[in-house]
């Protein structure tokens, strides 16, 4: 089941929350509950309070430990990359206990919290559904399941997420009223040329998605001219995306040829110039060459991006056998199936894509036009 992350202005976040308590009922709303787990840091800092070692040498030894946020290290792994834990371990006693039982507790869950966006709403008071708790520094209940069985329960996910950019054009968008100027952010031209001009130029610090040194130096090579190009170079510029970058960019100046990878995708692929980039193309490619149905293409997206052998095995060979029934050589299929199959690794949903460009796209139009204004509310 789908979550709904949505971007409010951060100032109103609160009011989206309230809102929509008002409207379902506050017994219809709740928070979502999160567990803390004992990750390698936190489980050597709490075994050492308990052991009452001096908390400077502990926090040295946690420091040891390499940080990776998005892949934490457990203990294990961190030995083996730091030698200097492995010699602390051997030397002294004291560590070797602190570690040994720090293994032990590791991975436990160590505290309930809430998630920081997460909402969910019932067609029901929620107490009918799943179990329910107080959190006294909240007005809202919190639901007794996480994530995963909140959705196992039949409730689906809201993220009401405060976005800061949102407030900048927010209070940018005043400053240019008060002006005199009747300006409404909503319905700028997204063609603007001396917007388009400043993105060629790379002149986007504090524009949204489009501020980082790499980010800049692409828009100069790419020089986008359209509200298409700003979609895709978000969609693009990540791990993965980015090896197609440069063949963008030729293809888009007429350097280098698109290739469709069959005849009947050209109407699908030529927008971004024969490049896989979203989401949607891979549904359609397999609606197109292989006569899935629009149900069946988003369950071959869902596949390919868990990556589960028995289902690929299975969707390779609908895949394959429903292109050869509409006259694709199976070579050929294989081929596309595997590029299809690399592409969901990392592919990007374009409607996502589209929005974050939309608030990119208006952060510059700001910039290039009421830079005073865009300024002073950057700064505010």
């Amino acid at each position: 089941m789908p979550d709904f992350d949505i971007d409010f202005c951060q100032d109103r976040r609160d009011e989206v929350i309230r809102y929509v308590q008002e409207k379902y009922g506050r017994d219809h709303v709740a928070q979502i509950i999160t567990f803390g787990k004992l990750q390698a840091r936190a489980v050597l800092r709490d075994v050492g309070r308990v052991l009452e070692m001096p908390y400077g040498y502990v926090d040295k030894i946690c420091k040891l430990v390499p940080s990776n946020p998005a892949n934490p290290p457990t203990l294990d792994e961190a030995m083996k990359a730091e030698p200097q834990i492995r010699q602390l371990a051997t030397e002294d006693p004291q560590v070797e206990r602190l570690i040994r039982i720090a293994r032990q507790l590791e991975g436990l869950f160590r505290h309930a919290s809430t998630h920081a966006a997460g909402v969910v709403i019932g067609d029901r008071p929620l107490d009918e559904l799943i179990p329910l708790y107080r959190d006294f520094r909240s007005d809202m209940p919190v639901s007794g399941f996480s994530m995963k069985y909140v959705e196992a329960a039949g409730l689906v996910k809201f993220d009401f997420l405060g976005l800061k950019t949102l407030t900048v054009l927010s209070h940018a968008e005043k400053l240019v009223r008060e002006t005199g100027f009747d300006l409404n952010i909503s319905s700028i031209p997204l063609d603007d040329k001396a917007t388009f001009e400043m993105i060629a130029e790379g002149n986007t610090t504090g524009v949204f998605q489009l501020e980082s040194s790499g980010m800049v130096q692409v828009l100069k090579n790419l020089r986008p001219d359209t509200f298409e190009d700003i979609i895709a170079v978000v969609a693009l510029y990540r791990p993965g995306p980015m090896d197609n970058i440069p063949s963008y960019i030729k293809r888009k100046h007429g350097e280098e040829k698109p290739d469709y990878l069959y005849p009947t995708l050209e109407g699908i692929l030529k927008e971004t110039f024969g490049i896989i980039i979203y989401q949607e193309q891979v549904m359609q490619i397999a609606q197109e060459l292989s006569g899935y149905s629009l149900g069946a293409a988003d369950i071959l997206r869902r596949a390919m991006g868990k990556k589960i052998r028995a289902e690929m095995a299975e969707q390779r060979q609908v895949f394959i056998k429903g292109a050869i029934a509409k006259g694709v050589p199976e070579a050929k299929a294989n081929e596309i199936f595997v590029l299809v199959n690399k592409f969901a690794d990392y592919g990007f949903n374009k409607s996502h894509a589209a929005a974050y460009a939309l608030v990119a796209y208006q952060t510059a139009y700001m910039k290039a036009n009421h830079p005073v204004e865009f300024m002073a509310a950057s700064m505010t």
